[in-house]
């Protein structure tokens, strides 16, 4: 199981952004998990949205220490590094494609923890939101978190400043879309003048103007992302008090999603 979870090509890449183990000072001590054997817990963990007490046995570390490794790791930013990893690999290759992207957010309940909000569309009832871009084919390139009142538009700005300068077949690293396309949330002057100014054009939908039938010719791409990251059973409601973890969760998802188009 742990080589299905982990194959070997992604624990190649993993093994380049993984911490090295702390050493104890004193000596002693529990010898250490392997790093393979506790990825593959996390990503079970992520994919099937079973507490970390329910993780199977077979898989050797217990719970506790899955998630100890777990929330180890999310501190070095482990997750977010092995998402740029992918992307570079497949930037290299002339898998990406620049020349338009998508944004968009998804909501979820929230049982607990910080970076929640009443959900407007859900009865007020308490959730948090995933915002993603993704580049034409539907990649995600950037990926953020917010309380589900959090109006769509406040995330443009923070979304493409934090997509990284990825590899090109060609050329310099890239970290800026020819065009982005937005539904009618995103349509505010403010965000369209921002866009401009890093050459970027803005094509969002304008609200009382567009007809709704053809907002999705181009944004299906990111909605059938959601419908991927949802694969990740962990993402269907947020479990984690804290937000750096269920933001983890989101960028483990993303990885996953790229690193499945990089061995296709």
């Amino acid at each position: 199981m742990v080589e299905r979870l982990v194959p070997d090509a992604l624990w190649e890449l993993f093994q380049r952004v993984v911490p090295a183990a702390p050493v104890r000072p004193q000596g002693g001590g529990r010898p250490r998990y392997g790093d393979r054997q506790v990825l593959a817990a996390i990503v079970f963990v992520a994919k099937t949205g079973c507490t970390w007490r329910q993780l199977p046995p077979g898989f050797g570390p217990s719970g506790s220490t899955a998630h100890r490794r777990f929330t180890e790791w999310s501190r070095a930013r482990v997750w977010g590094k092995l998402h740029r990893l992918v992307l570079d690999e497949l930037g290299a290759r002339g898998g990406l494609d620049w020349s338009r992207c998508a944004i968009d957010s998804v909501n979820m309940r929230a049982l607990k923890g910080d970076l929640t909000g009443p959900n407007p569309v859900d009865r007020g009832k308490k959730g948090s939101k995933i915002h993603l871009i993704t580049e034409r084919t539907g990649l995600p390139l950037s990926i953020g978190i917010s309380a589900a009142n959090t109006h769509d538009s406040q995330g443009l700005e923070s979304l493409v400043r934090g997509i990284p300068p990825i590899r090109s077949r060609r050329g310099p690293r890239r970290r800026r879309p020819a065009k982005l396309h937005g539904d009618k949330g995103y349509d505010f002057d403010h965000l369209r003048t921002w866009l401009r100014s890093r050459n970027i054009t803005p094509r969002i939908a304008r609200r009382g103007v567009e007809s709704s039938q053809r907002l999705g010719r181009h944004r299906w791409t990111v909605e059938r992302t959601v419908a991927w990251l949802s694969g990740c059973r962990r993402l269907h409601r947020r479990y984690e008090r804290k937000a750096d973890h269920f933001l983890a969760f989101a960028g483990i998802a993303a990885a996953l999603i790229c690193f499945r188009r990089l061995t296709a």
